[in-house]
């Protein structure tokens, strides 16, 4: 038989809090799971280091596209069935594009990235591409398989409605982790009816639109989203565990290419202080690698990388206090002096640390990106732009919602057997007292 159309001898299944089920009949699918690089999935956390806030929160990466795939699975097996918008010769692409998704997510993902600058889509693709057990398996499909799904995850394959299951504004991967992240995190934000969602879903042309009966299920899903990024995502204590871990990496690389001599050499950390990561390197970073550096760093020499890596790994974040730096960048340049004088090094103690979210937009002429707005098909056929049927949708659309905070060591700050004038005058500032 073909192999992309080789079925297992008996149904594969996975036990998911979410989905119940998570369903596997195809071959390609279940050699997919079984590769090295998508097993690595098990060992990087979905949502970084919230685990520090929300102590639930150690699901993976794996669990995540497991569960976006058996979303899509849902979709083209049941609802998409047989509809001729729909082209059935999609479907494995949009199953395994859905699957490997999130394959080139690091350690620690966005941290990591905003570091060393690096893009999970673009290793994501490498992996896909490149010799890899991944890539091994998708030509065995065929000889192009590997560059149609990578074209799928990178936006630019030519069927966009494939691209819209995996990659819109109402698709299966925030779709899945809404819910899973509500799940793990214990929090009620989250949840919403992806049962009638998915019920309404509809193949149209080069989109995937939404039954205008199911428009009340869409406005609940868009202020589910909008409360877990503020509630969750957003929450300031993970944001001060990402500032620590960020400044234990900068440190880690600043010290590196100042040559000083490590008492645990970083090996895995080499070629991406050089910037010349490759992908076998890549590949072999998760954070399991990650935190055992950060257990022996605790030990340094140098004082800021020893006292980051600390501070990390017992949970001795820094506080916080609101800030506008539009308005008082002053006091932030007085702040950083004081903090030089009190010993303490700004570039690593003291923080300004920006979130925004767009809850729901639309394409604008003239804007840079495109972003798809989610249609609603009416009784005749007609397609119309949600926000222009849903009040509490055009109520937040377009409405970007931003917020500051300023980030320092509390516990330095309070500590007066040194440097008391100076501490005495920082403590005025932040109000401290």
């Amino acid at each position: 038989m073909v192999y992309s159309k080789q079925k297992l001898h008996e149904e594969k299944v996975f036990k998911d809090p979410v989905h119940r089920y998570i369903h596997v009949r195809d071959q390609v699918i279940w050699d997919l799971i079984g590769t090295k690089e998508f097993q690595r999935l098990r060992r990087i956390r979905q949502l970084g280091t919230t685990y520090l806030t929300f102590h639930g929160a150690e699901h993976s990466r794996f669990n995540h596209s497991l569960g976006v795939y058996e979303i899509i699975r849902r979709i083209t097996d049941d609802v998409f069935a047989n509809r001729p918008e729909w082209n059935e010769n999609e479907r494995l692409l949009s199953l395994c594009a859905a699957l490997l998704h999130d394959l080139g997510h690091g350690p620690f993902s966005h941290s990591f990235e905003k570091v060393f600058e690096l893009d999970h889509e673009a290793f994501t693709q490498a992996i896909i591409l490149g010799e890899t057990e991944v890539n091994e398996v998708l030509r065995r499909v065929s000889p192009t398989f590997p560059q149609n799904v990578s074209d799928v995850i990178a936006k630019t394959y030519e069927n966009k409605q494939v691209i819209s299951l995996i990659s819109s504004q109402i698709d299966a991967d925030r779709m899945d982790y809404l819910q899973r992240d509500a799940y793990f995190t214990g929090v009620s934000y989250g949840h919403f009816d992806m049962e009638r969602i998915l019920r309404v879903l509809r193949p149209r042309e080069d989109q995937v639109v939404i039954k205008s009966s199911g428009m009340h299920a869409v406005e609940d899903y868009i202020m589910s989203r909008y409360q877990m990024y503020w509630q969750v995502y957003f929450h300031p204590v993970t944001r001060s565990s990402e500032v620590i871990l960020t400044k234990i990496l900068h440190r880690a690389k600043e010290l590196s290419e100042n040559n000083y001599t490590f008492a645990y050499e970083p090996y895995h950390f080499l070629s991406i202080f050089k910037g010349a990561v490759t992908l076998k390197d890549y590949v072999k970073l998760d954070e399991s690698i990650i935190l055992y550096y950060f257990q022996m760093w605790e030990e340094e020499e140098d004082p800021i990388l020893r006292d980051l890596c600390r501070r990390f790994m017992n949970r001795n974040l820094f506080k916080y206090v609101e800030f506008d730096p539009s308005k008082e960048y002053k006091k932030l340049n007085e702040l950083e002096k004081l903090f030089e004088q009190a010993g303490l090094n700004p570039d690593y103690y003291l923080v300004v640390d920006s979130s925004s979210d767009l809850p729901y937009d639309f394409y604008r002429p003239g804007e840079e990106e495109e972003r798809l707005p989610i249609h609603l098909m009416m009784p005749n056929g007609e397609l119309k732009e949600l926000s222009r049927q849903s009040d509490i949708v055009d109520a937040i659309s377009g409405k970007r919602r931003t917020d500051h905070k300023l980030y320092f060591p509390k516990d330095c700050i309070l500590d007066d057997s040194s440097h008391k004038e100076v501490k005495a005058k920082i403590k005025s500032i932040l109000s401290l007292e």
